[in-house]
């Protein structure tokens, strides 16, 4: 607890979806963030999400309307990795991309003080590639949110070959910080919660891909018969399709397994710019807001069912 107490400020890099959210997660337990994307313009309208967001909640009598300034005023955005110098622990959460997060965390590496922490979000590239990239590998952990990091209890935390036991303590005290409970994986591909879920993705979708079901009653039987709080084409468009894709290339890759393949369904929905909330259309059509509009493309796009 007591190296805990030196992280005042963290880094966090990358402003969209899991970058923003955990941001947001991060200056709710009153550190200082300072959120990076590609240009301080686009960290600056991260920022002004996570605003909106939160003034919902004050609309909805949630959130105290003062809590609401006091997180934004914890939030500064900035427009490089250099700019994490006076941070204590940076967590990455760029594209799931390995030649780009290499890249990303040598720069962040470069602009640290020594015995500061790296962490990634990554949630299926190895840790023990991404740390070897560094001057600091036993500094280098996996700090893998759930998305969407506000909602979400689990920060699966990974530990790469040459994370020390410290970085591990300090990473999972963080976390416990920040409101969350985490899990320990070693580093596998997929770790521990995507090696579950990826082969459940796929296989909903070549169901849907040979006309087994529609997206609805797909969504629905995983609701109702197993329990699941989100089908898995409602749980795939909130991740983001392409992020899919590349988790499940990356665990066939890897373990060359072929339940890991992907279906062509999978890709050309992402070939197409379909990725789902963030694009407002994936397996379902979505609002500006993210809500779904109510009608999926199974009508027209995908076989009916025989």
């Amino acid at each position: 607890m007591q190296l805990l107490e030196t992280i005042k400020t963290v880094g966090v890099l990358g402003a969209g979806q899991m970058g923003g959210g955990i941001a947001q997660v991060a200056a709710a337990c009153g550190l200082d963030v300072v959120l990076v994307d590609a240009s301080i313009d686009i960290a600056a309208r991260g920022k002004d999400r996570i605003g909106a967001v939160l003034a919902r909640l004050v609309d909805k009598g949630k959130l105290p309307a003062d809590a609401r300034e006091t997180l934004l005023n914890h939030i500064r955005p900035a427009a490089a990795p250099e700019d994490f110098a006076p941070c204590d622990f940076v967590i990455e959460a760029a594209t799931e991309n390995m030649d780009l997060k290499v890249a990303l965390l040598r720069r962040c590496d470069a602009a640290l003080a020594p015995g500061k922490w790296l962490a990634s979000n990554t949630s299926s590239i190895s840790l023990t590639k991404l740390a070897a990239a560094t001057s600091r590998p036993d500094r280098v952990v996996g700090m893998h949110f759930m998305n969407p990091p506000p909602l979400m209890k689990l920060v699966e935390i990974v530990r790469a070959v040459q994370t020390s036991d410290e970085t591990h303590a300090i990473t999972k005290a963080l976390a416990i910080k920040m409101g969350k409970t985490t899990t320990t994986s070693r580093d596998a591909p997929g770790f521990l919660v995507n090696r579950i879920l990826l082969p459940m993705l796929c296989e909903a979708c070549f169901a849907l891909q040979e006309g087994v079901g529609t997206p609805e009653d797909i969504d629905t039987g995983a609701k109702l018969g197993l329990n699941h709080p989100m089908g898995p084409f409602e749980l795939s468009d909130l991740i983001g399709l392409d992020t899919v894709l590349a988790i499940a290339d990356v665990l066939h890759r890897e373990t060359g397994d072929d339940k890991y393949r992907a279906p062509t369904m999978l890709r050309n929905l992402v070939a197409a710019g379909w990725l789902g909330r963030k694009t407002a259309r994936g397996f379902y059509r979505y609002d500006e807001n993210g809500n779904r509009t109510g009608a999926s493309q199974g009508a027209s796009r995908f076989p009916p069912p025989r």
